[in-house]
């Protein structure tokens, strides 16, 4: 780690010494601080080695932990309940490949890398994210996206219903 210290002088602080009405006297203070910082990685890394690092706040590309801590695997989805869950995906989305909406097409989402649609204008943040949608980092994902990848194009506030979720994965995994 790198250790950075920096000095900041205040100005020269004029206080008028008003003594029997003369204002002509003044003093001058000055005042140094020193405080010391230490480097966080991302600031000592090169750019290449940032270029796939998650955003600030950002779980990183393999941490799947969710808000409400429920784990993927604790749950069973439903195929069927999760195409009904998908309606509301329906707006932006299709599992039709080759096919992009306001949003990319979802044609095997499961084991895909993000950001990697043919013919799909994502953003940087989604491009530079190094995630692979596994069904457990979708269920993170599904659950607040802006939290896992903040800066995706993807207005859309989540679904904090986990069993929903799993549904929804179950049904994308078939597609």
């Amino acid at each position: 780690m790198i250790s950075r210290v920096l000095i900041v002088t205040a100005s020269a602080l004029t206080l008028a010494a008003c003594s029997g009405g003369s204002s002509d006297k003044s003093e001058t203070k000055t005042e140094t601080t020193t405080t010391t910082t230490t480097a966080t990685p991302a600031e000592t890394a090169t750019p290449a080695a940032t270029a796939s690092a998650p955003a600030a706040g950002a779980p990183a590309p393999t941490d799947t932990a969710t808000l409400d801590g429920v784990q993927f695997a604790s749950l069973t989805g439903d195929v069927a309940a999760g195409e009904k869950v998908f309606v509301q995906c329906k707006t932006c989305h299709v599992t039709d490949e080759g096919q992009n909406r306001i949003g990319p097409s979802l044609h095997k989402i499961v084991g895909r890398q993000a950001g990697t649609v043919p013919g799909y204008s994502y953003s940087a943040a989604n491009k530079n994210s190094g995630i692979t949608w596994t069904q457990e980092k979708l269920f993170q994902y599904l659950e607040k996206p802006q939290r896992v990848v903040p800066g995706t194009k993807m207005a859309f506030a989540g679904i904090p219903d986990a069993q929903k979720r799993a549904d929804l994965i179950a049904w994308l995994a078939t597609k």
